[in-house]
């Protein structure tokens, strides 16, 4: 059915509504749609991964689980890469990336295929041992059902916005049971703003979705009570800060690193054979790495570290020493964004979400287990397992609020508030600046996307110099006369005039400002011998089509410049950019961005 026969179905509704019912209290009510729908999305996608690993694993003898371990993630990415390309036409669009870029640059118009498209696929990557998380995928499929639902329920594109955020939000808080945390996610990665207005309908989606999943899905990821930390502790936690800002920086360029790579290898077929293969030799030797790897994050919080290295090659040895156990945890730490980029680049889909938790909590165990065994200081691992999954997850999608409450939500771990705060702000603030942008904003910017927290760099990015160029300043040629130039003057209402050598290909060579020259207008004896060139002055600065508007603004700004000209990559003249054209459209473009009304 289309989007045009909903509508006429709906119509006799929405006029109703319109009539009877308040825009706020139809966002809400909205809002509780979005959140059970997202809700049941997540449920399903758990319910059906959890289940075929146990189906995967139940027909396998317990001794040869890990050759078929090995096995299934090359079955699940070519089955993914079908998917993908007979029903999705070759384009998935993974990650939370791509949302983003539609909430920043196309309205919030989420397309219509990511409500199936993103379960289908990471079902069937995970299912069978893909080593990514199912965060991004859920969060997808949530901000496609808010999206459209606003369009068939006719909602304005400032609250299509929103309601887009609360399915994200509900997909999140849904995976994990953790609405506070469901609600931050989506001001942090896909909103710049948390208003009044903008928090309840979120508020309310993401425990609408959360209360959908405990009645569905009794299933919590981790369970951890806590009632205290030490205050000695203080300087461990800002170490633990440290080496998680250091883990995320890895695992951010190792990401890109390897999605490069995978970008330029050639076809489709040996993108699955060697990522298959080369996903099932380090499940082989990790056996950590396959799927989520949440049970191993459950194994360390109960205290059976030593189940690491059950599975693994290593377990030939029987022997179940400290240093092993700490062997498997750091190669399963370091390479878990390995495993996740080659099942994402070879055809897979998932996120670093989950893998970031997993990394996180193998780098707070390794970091607690040599701190005790070196006798200096006896701490709990349990609370570095957590505090490490928190300050990773903040440095990798730069999320410190999401990362706190989500951690404290699903681990029930509220005692460990101050630990948590001294962790992930630590961890944010080391990977910011060594690396600017997320995991899920950094290729956008390289593409010359910039969203969310700049919002100014990000309004100014949708707009380009060659659309904003004036060409109507005229010409003048180098060789003129000062009479030619005080004709031109006569005749033009512009006051600046670019001296332009057209026998060189139409080259700028410099402009002629009529401020500039005025105490020469009225010297009639040098009409015929005082030339242009001898009038004409340099640019302050030149500006080229590839430009951003910010840094044109800014330089505008510093040299007190009212306009600059613009020149091709043959130093051509095309025109001229104006500051007061700018800021023209930069506030038309803030009207439309932030004050949109409309059901």
């Amino acid at each position: 059915m289309s989007q045009n026969s909903i509508h006429r179905l709906l119509l006799p509704l929405l006029l109703w509504r319109v009539r009877h019912i308040s825009d706020r209290a139809y966002l809400i009510l909205v809002s509780i749609l979005i959140g059970v729908l997202a809700g049941l999305a997540a449920v399903v996608l758990k319910t059906l991964v959890h289940d075929t690993q146990g189906l995967l694993n139940a027909w396998v003898a317990p001794q040869y689980q890990v050759f078929s371990s090995s096995l299934y993630p090359i079955i699940g990415i070519a089955l993914t890469v079908l998917f993908t390309r007979y029903f999705l036409g070759g384009d998935l669009g993974r990650g939370i990336g791509p949302v983003i870029y539609n909430v920043a640059r196309q309205g919030s118009i989420v397309p219509r295929s990511k409500l199936y498209s993103q379960l289908v696929s990471s079902f069937l990557t995970v299912s069978f041992g893909g080593s990514a998380g199912l965060e991004a995928p859920i969060s997808v499929t949530g901000a496609a059902i808010g999206s459209n639902a606003s369009r068939v329920l006719r909602i304005g594109r400032r609250q299509r916005r929103l309601l887009t955020a609360c399915g994200a939000a509900g997909g999140i808080a849904a995976i994990f049971n953790s609405p506070i945390a469901g609600v931050l996610f989506a001001v942090e990665v896909l909103l710049s703003e948390l208003s009044a207005a903008y928090f309840v309908p979120l508020l309310i989606s993401s425990a609408t979705a959360t209360v959908v999943s405990k009645a569905l899905y009794a299933g919590q990821p981790f369970v951890l009570i806590t009632t205290s930390w030490p205050v000695d502790a203080v300087p461990l936690y800002l170490m633990l800060a440290l080496f998680t800002a250091l883990l995320s920086v890895y695992m951010i360029r190792v990401y890109f690193w390897a999605d490069r790579q995978f970008a330029h290898y050639p076809g489709v077929f040996w993108k699955v054979v060697f990522g298959g293969l080369a996903l099932g030799g380090l499940v082989f030797l990790f056996p950590p790495l396959y799927g989520e790897g949440y049970n191993s994050v459950q194994q360390l919080l109960g205290g059976h570290s030593e189940q690491l290295v059950n599975g693994s090659l290593f377990d030939v040895f029987k022997d179940q020493s400290a240093w092993l156990v700490l062997l498997v945890a750091a190669g399963s730490m370091l390479l878990k964004v390995v495993a996740t980029t080659i099942t994402i680049g070879s055809g897979g889909n998932g996120g670093m979400f989950g893998s970031s938790l997993f990394a996180g909590a193998l780098c707070g165990f390794i970091f607690a287990r040599l701190i005790n065994l070196s006798g200096l200081y006896p701490i709990s691992e349990v609370h570095f397992i957590v505090l490490g999954m928190a300050g990773t997850l903040a440095g990798v999608v730069h999320a410190p609020l999401t990362a706190i409450f989500l951690i404290a939500e699903i681990t029930g771990g509220y005692a460990l508030f101050v630990p948590l705060m001294l962790v992930t702000s630590g961890s944010y603030l080391i990977t910011r600046y060594f690396e600017p942008y997320s995991v899920y904003t950094r290729k956008l910017v390289q593409k010359g996307v910039y969203v969310n927290h700049d919002r100014d760099r990000g309004l100014l990015a949708l707009l380009d110099v060659t659309s904003l160029l004036q060409t109507d300043f005229q010409p003048v040629r180098p060789d003129d006369t000062l009479g030619e130039l005080v004709q031109t003057f006569r005749n033009t209402s512009r006051n600046l005039f670019p001296v332009v050598d057209y026998d060189d290909g139409g080259r700028l060579l410099g402009v002629v400002s009529l401020d500039a020259v005025r105490h020469a207008l009225f010297d009639d004896a040098h009409y015929t011998t005082t030339r242009v060139r001898d009038l004409m002055d340099e640019p302050l600065a030149i500006v080229r089509p590839d430009d951003t508007l910010l840094d044109t603004l800014r330089c505008m700004e510093q040299l007190d410049a009212w306009a600059l000209p613009v020149l091709d990559a043959d130093d051509r003249y095309l025109g001229f950019l104006l500051k007061s054209t700018i800021l023209a459209n930069y506030r038309r473009q803030l009207l439309k961005d932030s004050g949109e009304q409309g059901m």
